[in-house]
């Protein structure tokens, strides 16, 4: 049987480690839902009494992502048609096991709609009040375009700039590959600040 190379599919590892901290039942967020794929494995992953809050600015990944979670029968989904950060108005404060981010632009959208440094600042600092402790904030990142490179290089200081006593944070790029593969960061938020 053929194992999967979670090294060369980036997106691949970055779901697998999310997936490690959810469990049957919990509450999970996807803040940016795009086609619905990672809507559909937290969905998975939580299982009917769990639930998915997913959010993103664009009507076509609303439809998208609703579609592809009818298609799979599944109904433990939220899909918001809002940016991520009104996720406070829907997740309590550290209910969370998870929150994923995977920034840029939609696939086969408008690329000139992406998320933006500011913004992704707010989200992530709203998914740090959502997380509780032992949680993860999982965030793809691409800098092959413009807003790209400022956005993950914001979002590194931010992530090298949390305190060591609340957080973990952990980074993977591709180191020899070319035309700028995803990136990956995680945060987790420690338990009893330990």
């Amino acid at each position: 049987m053929e194992k999967n190379n979670l090294i060369t599919g980036t997106t691949a590892l970055a779901m697998t480690v999310t997936l490690s901290y959810i469990d049957e039942g919990d509450t999970v967020v996807d803040a940016t839902c795009g086609a619905g794929q990672d809507t559909v494995a937290l969905a998975d992953a939580v299982g009917g009494d769990g639930c998915v809050y997913a959010f993103d600015i664009q009507e076509k990944a609303v439809r998208r992502t609703e579609e592809r979670l009818s298609g799979c029968g599944i109904s433990n989904a939220q899909v918001i048609k809002k940016s991520f950060v009104s996720m406070g108005e829907f997740v309590p404060d550290g209910s969370a096991s998870a929150v994923v981010f995977n920034l840029g632009y939609l696939p086969g959208g408008d690329h000139s709609i992406t998320t933006t440094a500011d913004e992704t600042l707010e989200g992530l600092e709203c998914a740090l009040r959502a997380i509780r402790p032992g949680g993860v904030v999982t965030v793809v990142m691409y800098d092959g375009h413009e807003e790209g490179k400022t956005e993950k290089q914001r979002v590194m200081e931010w992530a090298a700039a949390l305190d060591p006593k609340q957080y973990h944070a952990a980074y993977v790029n591709m180191l020899n590959q070319q035309n700028h593969p995803p990136e990956i960061l995680w945060v987790t938020k420690k338990k009893n600040g330990a």
